[in-house]
């Protein structure tokens, strides 16, 4: 486990940076054009996102990103 002391403006930076991944990765799930491994892989991204995401965000905006059960098999 590490440690990080940030202050208010870096949270922002990180928090910015993280919705614009998860994003970007909800937007590619709907593509029917990505096999099913990679968008495993994509969930498996999602879900480090979205953990690191608690971590910084406020309750309200925790709930706008969260998934759903994968519907692909």
């Amino acid at each position: 486990m590490f440690g990080l002391l940030i202050n208010e403006k870096e949270v922002k930076e990180i928090e910015y940076l993280v919705k614009r991944e998860m994003e970007e990765i909800l937007f590619d799930l709907e593509d029917d054009r990505i096999d099913t491994i990679a968008k495993q892989a994509m969930e498996d991204r999602y879900s480090v996102l979205f953990t690191l995401f608690r971590r910084i965000a406020q309750p309200g905006d925790c709930l706008k990103y969260m998934r759903k059960k994968a519907r692909y098999k």
